[in-house]
């Protein structure tokens, strides 16, 4: 029978300390240890859980895949060899995949990256696996590994990455998910290949990279090298030659419920901004094939040239660390047989765990003894045997740990209590330098025995906070005590480690903290620990632990959390995240300014205050040389934490040319100056943190006409700021909800337009087709943007004539573009265009393109990436009726917002088409 709750103990101490977080000068030479601040999966909970860990005890395999991008992972291998077979396993994905496509919304580049960023590590959690990254940029679609090396500046900064990486984890076995060849489609699938085969060998060669060494880290060489898509994705056959490893990632693991691969899809469900919210998997064989490619091992493959897994031939057991040292092995006579015991007591603790949870803690105690032990009688080693070493047994004492917290049922809460204000989900997970705040930490006792509190302790602060209650918690007890804490107003902001000056032309990231580099995000700054004793397992006498047998003690650890009521009035909690006193944005981000307006305009300026009777300051406006600004600066003071206040001034420019110029704000107050914007990206699902940006607006002064008179009614499809820009401009648009088309007047409306992904994303879309085409029958211009579901699209028959959506793509934004109907008015009204129109693009030029098309419709441009055949489907045109119909698949809803004046000038011709002189 379960005991009532109670809380047995309740503290409070006042620390009003100076704090400081540490940062190391160089890379971290070890991983950084998994910190979950959200309740575990029901798989890593309770016994499930203990039983987990304790599979993960019986190894020392270390298994490292290399990807591109979120959503290219082996999840079901990955599911497969962490939670079926309990290895070590690290993902590597190389960029943050900013420059894909959002199904979610209009955010992309580096918000998206943020965004993607956290979908993935919340798929990883289901993998079992820890995520690295490197740190060049997902610049879009690449058709061959040439580009997308040009673009990431050769090979040497992704691949010193990813040796990097090698050299922190220490892989067995490395894997690149694809095969480095055209089989793989996308440049930098290829690319990730190619570099994964370089880093093999590059890893061992102290000369490669020696900065990493001076920094601390060791040559490694893994063991095996193998690659991936040798037979196909999802293929269920395969020649035997083609691979060496076969795994069925569709046998079903009891523990999980399914089969590998669908607990992986549930893991990968959460990237929706790559649209994999409905996916699934049925039940099951699914195969997947990996070739071993180099290895530095004797051949452990059986007549046919196969093996059974990744780790034939490499000694995984934990006295197999002893066989690693080789000759030096005789350095340390003591190890193989501690390590021998140490592998008896954790079988014991598994048996034990099966008939009882509780009964798995005396063995593991002693096991994280002897692990303790071993830890500091490596120093004769040499110093690369002895990193690896003390990494593995490091590996298994964190482990150890995980498991006694498991068998004995122990939770740790640390809440951050942050002083009241207006309550918003923007500060909810905020503490800014100078502040005040509690923390507030629970240690629970789930178990049977008695625990001694041995210490708690606030870390992240020089010196930590440490409390010695020294007393017993009785089992189903709390004990409760708080920590008083002030930042000091130098205490540094929990930023992300890399930024890109200009996130539309960058390929490469600007590191800022390198020991951070490869991380996802920097770790939380705050968490508590807490040691404890089980008494009556150590200790000769009962309850007395000062006379205990055992020097090492078990801990628990979690960052400190912060309460917040999600979008959906849910309460969630995250790690808490230390921001800056101030946070300015310019907005809108772009803005785009015509070279004959002879007006003013005006820059909005949105500030929020994460302090308490923040310090008062002044707001300024920085614009080009020769403009105005009215008024010269405003006043700010916030007396409430979490209250936001926004300022307009008005600008009055100056002898305007087409370009581009910046306009930034600063505020600066008690001394300090402020000129960057934060806002937490997170959802329901996801983990958290912060997206912070300068606060500039970038004003494109574009040379454009636009047509009189003529009203835009524009469909939102996945989302794009398309009709912010034609706004700024002077267009009159209206936004139609895609649920109102159905009983909404079109004639009112010259010309519509479908946003991108438009009948992907909204199925009023496609339910209205029909009215949307009588609409251009009765005289209207319509224009459908690209769309990505080919299958769907094309068996809808949604184009008034015969057409044929294909995947053609154009992914080189300086790629040639002929115009092939000079005179048609498209390119004469309101706009003349020119070949100059098309200089400037960013990323791309366009995607899914038409590639068979009805003679009705007459293709207006042509474009090609490098040595391919001429692309003539990205923009048709068709007279229907009285009216026009538009296919643009043209990449306009990336040029607009980055105030490309070719493409502005070519979409505002668009618009007009149907509607002015020669139509």
């Amino acid at each position: 029978m379960k005991k009532p709750r109670c809380t047995e103990g309740l503290a409070s101490v006042a620390l009003i300390v100076c704090l400081a977080l540490f940062f190391c000068s160089g890379w971290s030479p070890v991983p950084a240890p998994s910190q979950n601040p959200y309740p575990s999966l029901p798989q890593d909970a309770g016994v499930l859980g203990l039983k987990q860990e304790l599979l993960r005890l019986q190894t020392t395999a270390r298994l490292m895949q290399v990807v591109a991008h979120p959503d290219d992972e082996d999840g079901g291998m990955l599911t497969l060899e962490a939670r079926g077979h309990g290895d070590a396993v690290l993902l590597m994905t190389l960029t943050h995949g900013e420059g894909g496509q959002n199904k979610l919304g209009s955010n992309l580049f580096d918000e998206l990256g943020v965004l993607r960023t956290l979908e993935l590590t919340a798929s990883d959690r289901y993998y079992g696996v820890e995520e690295r990254f490197s740190h060049v940029a997902d610049f879009g679609y690449s058709k061959n590994p040439e580009e997308t090396f040009e673009k990431w500046h050769g090979h040497d900064i992704a691949l010193g990455d990813i040796v990097r990486v090698i050299r922190t984890f220490h892989p067995d076995v490395l894997i690149a998910r694809f095969s480095g060849t055209e089989r793989d489609g996308h440049g930098h699938h290829q690319a990730s290949a190619i570099l994964t085969k370089e880093a093999f060998r590059a890893a061992a060669d102290s000369k490669r990279f020696p900065e990493q060494i001076a920094a601390g880290l060791a040559a490694w060489q893994p063991k095996k090298l193998y690659i991936g898509n040798v037979c196909g994705f999802g293929a269920m056959t395969c020649p035997g030659e083609n691979y060496t490893v076969k795994l069925n990632t569709g046998a079903v693991n009891p523990a999980l419920g399914v089969s590998y691969v669908q607990f992986a899809m549930e893991g990968l469900r959460h990237q929706l901004s790559q649209g994999a919210g409905g996916w699934s998997v049925e039940p099951g064989d699914r195969f997947t094939y990996y070739k071993l490619v180099d290895s530095v091992l004797q051949p452990a493959t059986d007549k046919d040239g196969h093996e059974k897994e990744f780790f034939d031939g490499i000694d995984t057991s934990l006295p197999g660390l002893a066989s690693r040292l080789g000759d030096e092995e005789k350095k340390v006579p003591q190890l193989r047989p501690a390590l021998v015991d140490v592998e008896n007591h954790l079988k014991q603790a598994a048996s034990q765990a099966d008939a009882d949870q509780n009964g798995a803690v005396r063995p593991l105690l002693t096991a994280l003894e002897s692990i303790s032990r071993l830890i500091g009688q490596s120093s004769d080693l040499s110093t690369s045997a002895r990193k690896d070493l003390l990494s593995r047994l490091q590996e298994k004492e964190d482990q150890i740990q995980a498991a006694l917290n498991l068998a004995l049922n122990t939770s740790l809460e640390p809440t951050a209590v942050i002083p009241d204000g207006i309550p918003n989900q923007q500060n909810s997970l905020a503490i800014s330098p100078g502040q005040k705040f509690a923390v507030h930490a629970k240690f629970h006792n789930g178990s049977r025995h008695p625990l001694w509190i041995k210490d708690m302790i606030l870390d992240g602060i020089v010196p930590a906070a440490v409390q010695e209650p020294g007393r017993v918690l009785q089992p189903g007890n709390d004990y409760e005590t708080n920590f008083q804490v002030q930042l000091p107003s130098s205490f540094p902001v929990t930023r992300p480690a890399l930024h890109r000056s200009d996130p539309e032309r960058d390929t490469v990231y600007q590191v800022d903290e390198p020991q951070y580099a490869t991380l996802p995000f920097p770790p939380p700054p705050f968490r508590v620990v807490a040691h404890y004793d089980v008494p009556d397992l150590t200790s000769p006498t009962h309850g007395n632990s000062a006379v205990r047998t055992f020097a090492t003690f078990p801990e628990i650890s979690m960052p400190v959390v912060a309460p917040f009521t999600d979008e959906k009035g849910q309460q969630q909690s995250r790690p808490v995240n230390v921001t800056p006193t101030y946070s300015i944005m310019l907005e809108p981000g772009e803005q785009i300014i015509r070279v004959d307006n002879g007006s003013a305009t005006t820059a909005k300026v949105g500030v929020s205050c994460n302090l308490t009777a923040g310090p008062s300051g002044k707001l300024r406006l920085g614009v080009p040389d020769g403009w105005r600004v009215q008024p010269s600066e405003f006043p700010v003071q916030f007396s409430k934490r979490g209250d936001r206040q926004d300022f307009e001034f008005k600008i009055f420019p100056s002898s305007l040319k087409e370009g581009e110029v910046q306009i930034h704000a600063t505020l600066t107050a008690g001394g300090t100056t402020y000129s960057e914007g934060y806002s937490l990206v997170t959802r329901e699902d996801l983990p958290s943190t912060y997206y912070y940006q300068p606060a500039i607006q970038r004003v494109s002064i574009v040379d454009v006409k636009t047509p009189k008179d003529l009203k835009i009614g524009y469909i939102m499809g996945a989302g794009d700021d398309i009709p912010t820009v034609l706004k700024q401009i002077g267009l009159d648009v209206d936004m139609i909800p895609a649920e109102k088309l159905a009983g909404e007047d079109l004639s009112r409306y010259g010309t519509i337009v479908l946003g991108i992904r438009a009948y992907d994303t909204q199925k009023d879309v496609a339910a209205n087709n029909k009215k949307l085409l009588d609409y251009v029958s009765a005289g209207g211009t319509l224009i459908v943007q690209y769309d990505t579901g080919v299958s769907d699209f094309n068996s809808g028959h949604f184009t008034p004539f015969p057409a044929q959506l294909s995947r053609a793509r154009v992914s080189v934004e300086e790629a040639p573009v002929e115009i092939l109907a000079p005179d048609d008015p498209v390119f004469r009204y309101p706009n003349q265009i020119a070949q100059r129109d098309f200089d400037g693009w960013v990323q791309e030029r366009g995607l899914y393109f038409m590639n068979q098309w009805d003679s009705n419709f007459k293709p207006l441009l042509s474009s090609h990436d490098p040595g391919e055949q001429a692309q003539k489907g990205g923009l048709l045109k068709a007279q229907y009726g009285k009216g026009l119909y538009i296919y643009a698949a043209y990449a306009f809803f990336r040029q607009l917002p980055a105030g490309v004046p070719g493409a502005i000038r070519l979409y505002v011709n668009l618009l007009a088409a149907g509607h002015g002189p020669g139509h």
